[in-house]
């Protein structure tokens, strides 16, 4: 098992290993719980809930809560329910919440524990790529409002993020292919090293190959960690993991979820690019082979039109937005950012119609 152990500004550890073997010791390391509510949904239960159960139930008594899968179960209305399992287990502080799952699930158990009894502990075991390579890690938790993307929520850091890599051979192929757009993003605004190890190793990520899976999993959350330790509260450097998500979260809202949320990262990663070359922070090549290792996991699949006005008002409620600007990352070269705020309306449709070409 390979550890990210914790430091002073993110107190916990990211566990990466190939199975659940260790789940107990490493929970019990960092707690010691009266009682246990697991959180999952409709497409996990059947295939772990059962075997995590076995395992956390030897801890201490344990209940569970399933919701419909999907990223349109991520609102307010979905919270209320957990909130009654709860109260009906006697869940108090000194129990802890397992998120088991994917990115919706540990954003939806992860704000009930933020908000049950003013906060109690909770633990993730993602489940999916873009949940083990990125949303697990950072005590961002929340859900959707008025179709707006995480626009009611809290930092709510987990005491022990474990994932199992073997969780990803029941994962459909579009998740799979989906959720490398965040690997290739932290590869792009952080590592160089993991962006050719990406390059190298296309074929056996997408075989999902243990030994390099791992190896590139443990790369993606020091990425993560590290801009994390650098920055919790996202004040600062931390709005670099929003690369790619400006114009990628207009376009998931505004296609009612028809693209998953790795699909659309892809695109707005493309329109991030280039951008970056229309400021002369790029040339025309590195763009493309922005594009082309995008390409070379699957993603930037066929795109419907969406209005530029329309995106431009999505990006106008970016919970990113600060004094009335919205930041907008962009490159100077692979793991080289910078954060914009003059971006304007017409910039993004210049953007979105070279997307459009891209994905044609």
């Amino acid at each position: 098992m390979k550890i990210l152990k914790a430091v002073k500004s993110r107190p916990y550890d990211v566990c990466c290993t190939d199975n659940f073997e260790e789940l107990k010791q490493s929970i019990t390391t960092v707690c010691k719980p009266s009682s246990i509510c697991i959180i999952t949904d409709s497409h996990i239960a059947p295939i772990y809930l059962e075997t995590v159960k076995s395992i956390v139930e030897q801890i201490a008594p344990t209940c569970v809560h399933v919701f419909e899968a999907g990223e349109l179960s991520k609102n307010i209305s979905v919270i209320t329910p957990i909130f009654d399992t709860l109260l009906a287990h006697k869940i108090d502080r000194s129990s802890v919440i397992i998120a088991l799952g994917g990115g919706v699930v540990g954003d939806i158990a992860g704000f009930a524990a933020a908000t049950y009894m003013r906060g109690i502990p909770f633990i993730q075991i993602p489940t999916t790529v873009v949940a083990q390579n990125d949303s697990s890690i950072g005590g961002k938790v929340g859900v959707d409002y008025l179709k707006y993307k995480n626009i009611v929520g809290a930092f709510h850091n987990p005491l022990l993020v474990y994932i199992n890599i073997r969780t990803l051979e029941t994962l459909p192929a579009r998740e799979l292919i989906g959720g490398m757009s965040e690997v290739i993003k932290h590869a792009l605004i952080y590592d160089a090293k993991l962006f050719e190890y990406l390059v190298a190793h296309k074929d056996q990520i997408l075989a999902l190959d243990k030994k390099i899976i791992k190896e590139m999993t443990f790369r993606s959350c020091k990425v993560k960690c590290d801009v994390v330790e650098a920055d919790p509260k996202e004040l600062g450097v931390r709005k670099i993991l929003n690369f790619g998500h400006t114009v990628g979260h207009a376009i998931e809202t505004l296609s009612a979820f028809k693209y998953s949320h790795g699909e659309c990262v892809a695109y707005g990663i493309v329109v991030a690019a280039y951008m970056s070359y229309k400021r002369h922070l790029l040339d025309l090549k590195q763009v493309e082979l922005i594009i082309e290792v995008c390409r070379k996991f699957g993603l930037l699949q066929s795109l419907d039109h969406y209005a530029t006005a329309d995106i431009w008002k999505h990006m106008a409620y970016d919970k990113k937005k600060s004094y009335g600007k919205v930041s907008f990352i962009l490159l100077q070269d692979v793991a080289h950012t910078i954060i914009v705020t003059d971006v304007k309306e017409e910039d993004v449709e210049e953007a979105m119609k070279f997307l459009m070409k891209t994905c044609s």
